[in-house]
């Protein structure tokens, strides 16, 4: 299955569940009775979580896949150079050294989004997934504030 198969199934899902504890919501609120009420209203409150969740995810991917067409389109999308082990496994004082340098770029170049782009691939390939969102966040809020290139 590819993540974006799952990601869309397991949407469904959530969108399934939303409505599900809404509907218990109403009936629990429908009682009249106030620990029914208090646990109905409660029940509005996950779905609305749960959807602000999905929201959000789905406006970091597509900002994330907007700067890799952007960045493909320079010529700028990190080579894969990551040594990998005879099961397909990145080796990893290889991440590393790629981790390293990428690290370095973004110091020398804080303002530009691709250095933050490609740091956090490097993150990803690291297999530090907290701090390659937080990274690639990072990036689409400079590439948002960066001013618009003229193609003269």
């Amino acid at each position: 299955m590819t993540s974006r198969t799952g990601f869309f199934v397991l949407s469904g899902v959530l969108l399934l569940v939303a409505l599900l504890c809404v509907g218990e919501g109403v009936q629990l609120v429908a009682t009249g009775k106030p620990l029914g009420i208090g646990i109905g209203l409660c029940a509005f409150v996950i779905p609305v979580i749960g959807l602000w969740f999905l929201r959000q995810t789905v406006r970091f991917g597509r900002a994330s896949e907007q700067l890799a067409r952007e960045l493909e389109a320079e010529g700028g999308l990190p080579v894969d150079e990551l040594k990998r082990t005879g099961g397909g496994r990145i080796d990893r004082a290889s991440a590393d050294a790629v981790f390293t340098r990428r690290q370095a770029e973004a110091e020398a170049e804080p303002g530009d989004w691709r250095v933050w782009f490609r740091l956090a691939v490097a993150y990803a390939d690291a297999g530090d997934t907290p701090r390659a969102r937080k990274t690639m966040q990072h990036a689409i809020r400079l590439h948002s504030t960066e001013p618009a290139r003229s193609n003269a």
